[in-house]
C-alpha cells in the first residue's frame, strides 16, 4: 500500500517562498520515486514560521520581501567556522569590510584567523556603512576517535531493579552496575535510556522519548538513602515506613509479576523527599547548592516554576489561566513569588538528580571504564510540558514532528512533539541547544542522539492534519553539528548517532565527517545495493557503535527463535498470514545463522538442550561483532539473562507493556541486578566480549 499522492501540489512562487525558508515541496521516499508535498501542507508550515502564505497575493508578498531581505543581508544570523578554516560567509562580504569580534573569552579581535573555539559576537561594517552583527560559531573541526575498541552494556535504567529498588531502577543501580561491569567484565560503558523528566499526572506517559523537560533529569531516578540528608530527618519512623512500603513495590514486580508502576514509586519518592526538603543543607551543602542555581539560572528558574505551578493547575500549560501561559508574564512573576517554597523544592531535586548522574559517571570511570555512562537524548519533547512552556518562542505553534509514509508505514507518523524553529535557533546562536548539550554532557561520557538526522531535517505535521500531510523543514546541519562537536569537545566526549531506517543522501558522510558515530544492529546489516544478504564483518563501518538488538527490536533469543513473530500475532499486529511472517523470519535468522557458521563463530556452550544451544548462537552474534571494525560493540543486558520480551513494541499503546518490564530471565522470572552480577550465562556472554577484547 503507498500514500496517495496529494492533489494539490504547490505554485511556483509558493515553491520559490518555500525553499527560501527551508520547507521542502517534496519528498523521496525511495532513490527512484518522488512524492509532493501538498500546497495545505506548505503553506500552514510557512505559517508555523511567521510567513503569509494563505493566498496568491501574499505569497507574492512574501517571496519579494524574502527576495529582498537575502538580497540585503550582509550576514547571516549566526555564521559558523572551524578552527583552522576561515568562515565560508566572511568571503562575500565586500571588500574593505571592517570585522570586529567579540570573543566569548572577553578579547576583542579584528579578524577571524586564529579564533579559539567558542560563540563569539560578529560585527562586520562595509567601506559605505552598512553594519551587521551575527553570533560567530567556532568548532573544532571534528571530535576526536575513541581511543581504541570498548564493549559495553545497554540497558532501560527503569527494568534494572536491585535488592535496594523502591520499585523501579534508579542512579544508586546504575552506579553499581557500571562500578560492577567496569571492574569486573571490563566493560567501557553503560548506556541508558533518556532520563529526561517527565510530565507530572497520573498515569504519568511511561515512554521516556516523550519528556517534560530533556534539559533537566527526572527525580523519580533518584536513590533515596544515598541523599546526605537522609540520614537527619526530623521522623526517621515515618521514612523508613515509607522504605516498607517501597520494599513491597518492589518484591510486587520482582516475585509477583506485577509490572513497574512509575506512577506509585514516584508517589513514595516524592513524599520521601518531601521528608528530607525540611533538613536544613549544612553550610556546604549550601554553597553547592547555591552555585548549582546560580550555574542553571533562567533555565532552572523556569523549570521548577512549571512544576510548582503545574501542582496547582496541571501538567498541560494550555490550560492553565491565560496570564500564566506565559513564562515572562506578570502573572507567572506573581505566581512564582507565592510558590516560591514549591519553586525551591523542585529545584533541589534537580540539584540532588544531577549530583547522583554525576556520581555515577565518576563511578564508571574510577572502575577504569573510558566512556563511563552514554545518557540518550529524545528528539523532542511534550507540548503541554516544561520546555515547550519556557520555550515557547523556539517552538513552531501548531506543528508535531513525524515520519512521512514509506515502505513500512503508509500513513506516515505523528509523534506528538513540536519542533524547534530552525529560524529562531539561528537568531539565538542556537543557545537553546548549546544549553541543552551542556547541561546533558554534565554527567555523561558519551550522548547518544535519537533520531540524528533531525539535525539536518524533520517532518512536520500540522495539527489536525494526517502525517501524510505534513512537509520536511530544513535545519543549518553545519551550525548544528558546529554546536554539538563544540560543546562534546569541551566535555571530552563522545557522540552516537541514531541513525538507523530512511537516511538522506549524504548525513551519514557529514556525521562522519565530524566525528560524530553511528549505530548499526545486526539484523539490518545487509548488501542493499547488491544481493540483500547479511553483510559479512568485513563490510561494516568502524566509526559506529554495533550491537545486536536495540529497546525497540526484538530480544536476540526472541528473534533467533521467531518468538517475536508470535508475540505479534497474539496483538493482533501482523499485517500478513502467520505463515508467511514465520517463514520469512526463520529465513532471516537462518541466513545469519549461516553466515556465522562458515565464519566458525558457532561454538561455545552447544550441546544437549535447546537453551544451550540458543545460549551459543547468542554468543556467536556477539563474536560476529567483534569481528566487525566497529569502534564500540553494545551488548543489550537483558540478552545476557535470555530474556524475551522487547521493552517497547512500536505500534502498540495500552496491547503491550511498553516501558513497564523488569529484566528477565529465559522464562520470564524476573532478575535483579544481584543476580545478574552471578549470573554464570552473562558472565559466559562478557567473556566472548572480553576474550575479542579491544
Amino acid at each position: 500500500m503507498t500514500a496517495p499522492r496529494p492533489a494539490d501540489p504547490p505554485s511556483e512562487d509558493l515553491s520559490r517562498l518555500a525553499a527560501l525558508h527551508g520547507v521542502a515541496t517534496s519528498y523521496s521516499p525511495s532513490p527512484e520515486r518522488s512524492v509532493a508535498a501538498s500546497a495545505t501542507a506548505v503553506t500552514l508550515t510557512l505559517a508555523a514560521l511567521g510567513v503569509d502564505a494563505s493566498t496568491p497575493g501574499a505569497v507574492s508578498a512574501a517571496l519579494a520581501a524574502a527576495e529582498r531581505e537575502r538580497g540585503e543581508r550582509l550576514l547571516p544570523p549566526t555564521v559558523v567556522g572551524w578552527s583552522g578554516s576561515p568562515p565560508a560567509a566572511l568571503a562575500a562580504l565586500p571588500g574593505g569590510t571592517r570585522l570586529r569580534i567579540d570573543t566569548e573569552q572577553g578579547e576583542g579581535r579584528a579578524s577571524a584567523d586564529g579564533l579559539p573555539p567558542g560563540v563569539h559576537r560578529l560585527t562586520a561594517t562595509t567601506p559605505d556603512g552598512r553594519t551587521a552583527t551575527a553570533h560567530l560559531i567556532i568548532a573544532p573541526p571534528r571530535l576526536p576517535a575513541p581511543a581504541g575498541r570498548s564493549y559495553g552494556l545497554l540497558v532501560q535504567l527503569y527494568s534494572l531493579l536491585s535488592r535496594r529498588s523502591w520499585g523501579m531502577g534508579d542512579l544508586g543501580d546504575l552506579a553499581e552496575l557500571a562500578g560492577w561491569a567496569g571492574r569486573s567484565l571490563g566493560a567501557g560503558f553503560v548506556q541508558v535510556n533518556p532520563l529526561h523528566a517527565a510530565v507530572p499526572g497520573t498515569p504519568t506517559d511511561p515512554s521516556p522519548y516523550r519528556p517534560s523537560s530533556r534539559r533537566f533529569p527526572d527525580p523519580v531516578h533518584l536513590r533515596i538513602e544515598d541523599v546526605p540528608e537522609a540520614a537527619y530527618v526530623e521522623d526517621p519512623d515515618r521514612l523508613r515506613a515509607l522504605l516498607e512500603r517501597s520494599r513491597r513495590l518492589r518484591e510486587a514486580v520482582l516475585r509477583q509479576g506485577a509490572l513497574i508502576d512509575r506512577d506509585a514509586v514516584w508517589e513514595l519518592k516524592r513524599e520521601a523527599l518531601e521528608l528530607l526538603g525540611e533538613v536544613p543543607l549544612g553550610p556546604g551543602r549550601r554553597a553547592a547548592y547555591c552555585d548549582f542555581l546560580a550555574g542553571q539560572g533562567q533555565a532552572l528558574e523556569d523549570h521548577a516554576t512549571w512544576c510548582a505551578l503545574a501542582e496547582v493547575h496541571g501538567s498541560d500549560w494550555h490550560r492553565w489561566p491565560t496570564g500564566l501561559r506565559d513564562p515572562r508574564s506578570a502573572e507567572t512573576a506573581q505566581a512564582r513569588n507565592g510558590l516560591m517554597d514549591r519553586v525551591d523544592f523542585w529545584s533541589r531535586l534537580a540539584w540532588l538528580t544531577d549530583a547522583q548522574l554525576t556520581a555515577a559517571q565518576r563511578v564508571g570511570r574510577e572502575a577504569g571504564m573510558p566512556v563511563g555512562i552514554v545518557h540518550d537524548l529524545a528528539v523532542g519533547v511534550h507540548p503541554g510540558g516544561a520546555d515547550a512552556w519556557a520555550q515557547q518562542e523556539y517552538f513552531a505553534a501548531g506543528m508535531s514532528v513525524g515520519a512521512p509514509p514509506d515502505a513500512f508505514n503508509a500513513r506516515g507518523q505523528d509523534w506528538g512533539l513540536p519542533p524547534w524553529r530552525p529560524d529562531r535557533l539561528a537568531q539565538s546562536g542556537y543557545a537553546p541547544f548549546r544549553e541543552l548539550l551542556r547541561a546533558l554532557f554534565r554527567y555523561a561520557g558519551a550522548l547518544r542522539i535519537d533520531h540524528v538526522m533531525g539535525l539536518f531535517r524533520l517532518w512536520w505535521v500540522p495539527h489536525g492534519h494526517p502525517p501524510t500531510e505534513g512537509t520536511y523543514v530544513r535545519y543549518d546541519a553545519e551550525a548544528m553539528l558546529a554546536v554539538l562537536v563544540l560543546e562534546a569537545s569541551r566535555a571530552g566526549a563522545l557522540v552516537i548517532g541514531e541513525d538507523l531506517g530512511t537516511v538522506e543522501p549524504g548525513v551519514r558522510d557529514a556525521l562522519r565527517e565530524r566525528g560524530v558515530l553511528g549505530t548499526s544492529v545486526l539484523w539490518f546489516e545487509r548488501d542493499w545495493d547488491g544481493d540483500g544478504r547479511p553483510l559479512p564483518p568485513d563490510g561494516w563501518r568502524a566509526d559506529c557503535l554495533a550491537t545486536a538488538t536495540t529497546h525497540d527490536l526484538p530480544s536476540t533469543a526472541a528473534r533467533l527463535t521467531g518468538e517475536h513473530v508470535e508475540l505479534r500475532d497474539s496483538l493482533g499486529l501482523l499485517t500478513r498470514p502467520l505463515e508467511e511472517e514465520r517463514a520469512e523470519a526463520a529465513a532471516d535468522a537462518g541466513e545469519w545463522l549461516s553466515l556465522l557458521s562458515r565464519l566458525g563463530l558457532l561454538h561455545g556452550t552447544g550441546g544437549g538442550s535447546d537453551t544451550s544451544s540458543e545460549e551459543a548462537e547468542i554468543q556467536a552474534v556477539h563474536r560476529f561483532l567483534l569481528r566487525t571494525p566497529a569502534r564500540m560493540v553494545g551488548v543489550w543486558l537483558p540478552d545476557g539473562v535470555g530474556d524475551r520480551r522487547p521493552q517497547n513494541l512500536p505500534g502498540t499503546w495500552d496491547q503491550y507493556p511498553n516501558w513497564r518490564l523488569p529484566i528477565a530471565d529465559a522464562r520470564g522470572r524476573p532478575v535483579t541486578l544481584e543476580e545478574l552480577a552471578a549470573s554464570p550465562r552473562l558472565h559466559a556472554l562478557m567473556e566472548v566480549l572480553r576474550d575479542g577484547g579491544p
